[in-house]
């Protein structure tokens, strides 16, 4: 249990990067479905897809890191209790 892990931090460049690529691409789309040649009604389903589409990827997102938090956090507990069973162990006990 001396180990403990180091957390990993994404840098601001990431992030911004991150932030921007996501921007760019809602606007990109969103001018896309705005310029189409057709109903209003046709763009207007376009444009819930879209929304529908981005709040499903930040909840799997979400979901995936959890996912990997919990993962992490079983397998500390895991090796704590692994190290304690070492430290207690006698090799020597029944000699």
């Amino acid at each position: 249990m001396s180990d403990t892990p180091v957390k990993q931090q994404n840098t601001v460049a990431f992030y911004g990067q991150s932030v921007a690529s996501f921007a760019v691409a809602l606007a990109a789309t969103s001018i896309g479905i705005y310029n189409l040649r057709t109903d209003a009604w046709v763009r207007a389903f376009l444009s819930i897809a879209m929304l529908y589409l981005v709040t499903s990827a930040f909840t799997l997102a979400k979901v995936i890191r959890d996912r990997q938090e919990a993962g992490q956090l079983v397998s500390r507990v895991d090796q704590a209790r692994l190290e304690k069973l070492l430290a207690e162990h006698d090799p020597f006990e029944k000699l």
